[in-house]
């Protein structure tokens, strides 16, 4: 993969390596692999009305830096990240800076949305969730999956973040009969697609394409992207870079 030069992206990503400074580990890894897909879902898709669901909690600091681009979080509530006065966690809270769902156990934001999706299945909202491919795992989600498309739950679009490496794993490794994830959705009912989740122009033409089919988009990402130390490292899974790996970390981003 290519990386597509984007300046808002290289800011997300920065400011994750300034906050990883002041913890002692976070999920930078997993975190950077969703970094194009949730740039472009919180920055040209997402609507005032519509609904965003992180079912991959753990990359809540993710979520937290573009809150906080989009003016949700100021910079001092951003600074105490994980600290004893400040109100943003590892894994992200329900009302928290209007976040809309509490999210970390893997595999249980699908549900949430699903509830979400029949509440307002008459209404032009959208519900869009971001998942991680180790959460296909999960029983609970392919039941979700079934109910959703059973339900005709159009106004559900989900994203998989398909890095496939898990904490210290390859998913394809530990569960090889995952793959094809495309044709898993589709016997289940759903409309799929699949992108480079690291070319921004890819993403958003799959997500703005309206269906009559509840949508799944496989997002091909490699997780620590796009810094040459991280890329495709479990132990980026849950780590804060030592001084000397910020510094070229952010020389790469320059």
């Amino acid at each position: 993969m290519k990386k597509e030069k984007n300046k808002r992206c290289d800011l997300i990503r920065k400011k994750i390596l300034n906050l990883s400074q002041r913890v002692s580990a976070l999920h930078i890894g997993g975190s950077f692999s969703s970094v194009e897909i949730i740039e472009r879902v919180f920055f040209r898709i997402l609507k005032k009305k519509d609904i965003f669901i992180l079912s991959k909690g753990h990359a809540g600091i993710l979520l937290y830096v573009v809150l906080h681009l989009k003016g949700k979080i100021s910079q001092s509530q951003l600074n105490l990240y994980c600290k004893k006065k400040g109100k943003l966690g590892v894994h992200p809270d329900l009302g928290t800076f209007g976040i809309n769902a509490s999210t970390g156990s893997l595999g249980h934001g699908l549900g949430l949305a699903a509830g979400i999706a029949i509440a307002e299945k008459n209404t032009s909202k959208k519900i869009f969730v971001l998942m991680s491919d180790g959460e296909l795992q999960e029983g609970s989600v392919w039941e979700t999956i079934l109910f959703i498309s059973s339900q005709g739950l159009k106004n559900i679009i989900i994203i998989i973040d398909n890095n496939n490496l898990q904490s210290s794993t390859k998913a394809s490794d530990t569960h090889p009969t995952l793959y094809p994830i495309e044709e898993k959705f589709r016997a289940f009912g759903w409309k799929v697609s699949s992108c480079d989740g690291h070319n921004l122009n890819e993403i958003e033409k799959k997500l703005v394409k309206n269906s009559k089919k509840p949508a799944a988009l496989i997002a091909k990402t490699i997780k620590g992207f796009p810094i040459s130390f991280m890329k495709n490292n479990p132990k980026w899974h849950y780590r804060s870079p030592s001084k000397e790996e910020y510094n070229l970390a952010i020389k790469e981003l320059d």
